[in-house]
């Protein structure tokens, strides 16, 4: 979770205690909205323990193609 604090906080300009109520606040609202067990990724992906492969982060990249990310 560490990591995706100090990359909002970077990316927004703000304090890493602001960036993470905003990570806390947005990673609440996404596991409210999700089956139970997409919500457990969730967690584990701000853990550290999520795998970027597969899981949350393999979705992320999808989505991420889906937009012309690459």
């Amino acid at each position: 979770m560490e990591q995706v604090v100090k990359m909002v906080a970077e990316k927004a300009g703000i304090s890493e205690s602001q960036a993470k109520t905003a990570v806390n606040t947005v990673a609440s609202f996404l596991k409210d909205k999700m089956p139970a067990g997409m919500a457990s990724q969730v967690d584990a992906y701000l853990s550290g323990s999520g795998d970027s492969s597969s899981g949350i982060g393999g979705m992320a990249d999808k989505v991420g193609g889906m937009f012309g990310k690459k």
